[in-house]
């Protein structure tokens, strides 16, 4: 389920959740974030380690215009 790649270790993703909503997380290996889709934010990952804080997260209605 989860696809491998440096960084971030494939079974940490499995277990981490949405903080606001507890949805499950999607993984953008080009951005170096973990996208919350039911809230529409992203996560950063710094030097592996996801930084899962709603005022380091970015809004994705920034990208799409909304």
């Amino acid at each position: 389920m989860a696809e491998h790649f440096s960084g971030l270790d494939p079974k940490l993703l499995e277990i981490l959740v949405a903080p606001g909503t507890h949805a499950p997380l999607r993984y953008d290996a080009q951005a170096q974030e973990l996208i919350d889709d039911k809230a529409g934010l992203a996560y950063p990952i710094r030097d592996g380690i996801p930084i899962m804080l709603a005022d380091e997260a970015r809004s994705l209605e920034q990208e799409t215009g909304k």
